[in-house]
C-alpha cells in the first residue's frame, strides 16, 4: 500500500554541492535554501561540518547556520523548518552545536571498502566512534539522523550483501538514530533489490524510521522509490535539479531531482506540501549559477515549454 502523504529531505545545498568544484558563495547558498523553503520543503540539510581541507566548498558551514538562524525572511515562513547537517566526529559536532544546530547526521557504510578508503576505518571503528556523538546529543536533546552508505552495490567491492545493510542499520538505531536513511550511492539499484533489502529491514526496524536515498546513475532512482513506497517507505532523501555524486564514486551521477520526485508524487494523489513551480524556479536559479544543464527533466519540460 502507497502512503498518502511523503516527507521530502532535500539535500541538495550539502550532499549535492559539495560535489561541486565551482566554490558557491554563501549568499548564493542562502538564496537557494530560500527558495526552498518558498517551496514547500520543511527539511533543508544545510552543509557539512567536516574539515574545510577535505571539503573546501562546506568551510562556511558555521556561517551558513548563523545567517539561517538570523534570516528574517525563513524565520517569517511560520511553519516547523528544520535544517540537519552533517557532523562526521565529536569536533564537528561540537562546533556545529556552536553554532546554534538542532539536528545532525552521522554516516556509515554497508561496505567494508568503501569505509577504508571513505573515512580509512572499518565499519565496526566508524560506529564506534560516533556513540559519543549519540550520547552527548541525547544530553543536549538533538536528534540524530543515520546515513548507510552502499546499501545496493559499492564501487571497490561489488555488492553488497543484504545482511550487512540490515547489521549496519541496526546498529545505527540502537545506538539512538531516529531514522535510517539508506543510500544507494552509485545507483545500480533495481525495484527488486529494493524491494528485497527493505523487506529484510522491516524484520528488525519499524518500516516509520527507514528513509531512501537513491542516486540515479542508471536511470533508475524514480523506479526505486516507488518500490520503496510500495514497501512502506515514507521518508525520501532528493536534490534539488539532480545535484551531486560522490567524490568517492568515480561515475556516480548525482541524487534523484526533488522536481521529478514531487512531479511523480503529485500525479499519484500522493501529497508533499510542496509548490512544484517554486521548486523549479530554484533548481533553475542554482543550474543558471553553475552554468550546467539542469538535472530535473520534469523542470526542463517545463521551462523549455514557458519559453
Amino acid at each position: 500500500m502507497l502512503p498518502n502523504k511523503v516527507k521530502i529531505i532535500e539535500v541538495g545545498v550539502r550532499d549535492g554541492l559539495q560535489n561541486e568544484s565551482k566554490v558557491v558563495p554563501i549568499d548564493v547558498k542562502i538564496k537557494l535554501i530560500e527558495l526552498l523553503a518558498d517551496s514547500g520543503l520543511s527539511v533543508i540539510e544545510a552543509t557539512s561540518f567536516v574539515s574545510p581541507k577535505w571539503v573546501p566548498q562546506l568551510s562556511d558551514h558555521k556561517n551558513i547556520i548563523e545567517s539561517i538562524n538570523s534570516n528574517q525572511y525563513l524565520s517569517s515562513l511560520n511553519k516547523e523548518m528544520n535544517y540537519p547537517v552533517l557532523t562526521p566526529n565529536m569536533k564537528g559536532f561540537d562546533n556545529a552545536i556552536s553554532a546554534g544546530v538542532k539536528e545532525v547526521a552521522i554516516f556509515a557504510a554497508a561496505s567494508e571498502a568503501f569505509s577504508k578508503s571513505n573515512i580509512n576505518c572499518s565499519i565496526d571503528e566508524s560506529i564506534e566512534r560516533f556513540i559519543p556523538i549519540l550520547e552527548k546529543a541525547k544530553d543536549l536533546g538533538i536528534p540524530v539522523r543515520g546515513y548507510v552508505s552502499c546499501v545496493l552495490g559499492c564501487p571497490f567491492q561489488g555488492e553488497v550483501k543484504v545482511s550487512q545493510v540490515v547489521q549496519v542499520s541496526k546498529k545505527l538505531k540502537d545506538i539512538g538514530c531516529y531514522e535510517i536513511s539508506l543510500g544507494d550511492t552509485i545507483g545500480v539499484g533495481t525495484p527488486s533489490k529494493t524491494t528485497q533489502l527493505i523487506s529484510a529491514l522491516k524484520n528488525e526496524i519499524d518500516v516509520s524510521h527507514l528513509a531512501v536515498h537513491f542516486h540515479d546513475t542508471y536511470g533508475q532512482a524514480l523506479a526505486n522509490i516507488l518500490a520503496s513506497m510500495q514497501s512502506g517507505i515514507s521518508n525520501i532523501d532528493a536534490s534539488v535539479s539532480g545535484l551531486g555524486g560522490c567524490p568517492y564514486a568515480k561515475g556516480a551521477s548525482g541524487n534523484v531531482a526533488t522536481e521529478d520526485l514531487v512531479y511523480m508524487l503529485d500525479g499519484m494523489g500522493i501529497e508533499t506540501g510542496i509548490n512544484l513551480d517554486k521548486l523549479i524556479k530554484a533548481g533553475d536559479y542554482i543550474s543558471q549559477y553553475l552554468g550546467r544543464v539542469n538535472g530535473s527533466k520534469v523542470a526542463l519540460a517545463k521551462l523549455n515549454s514557458a519559453c
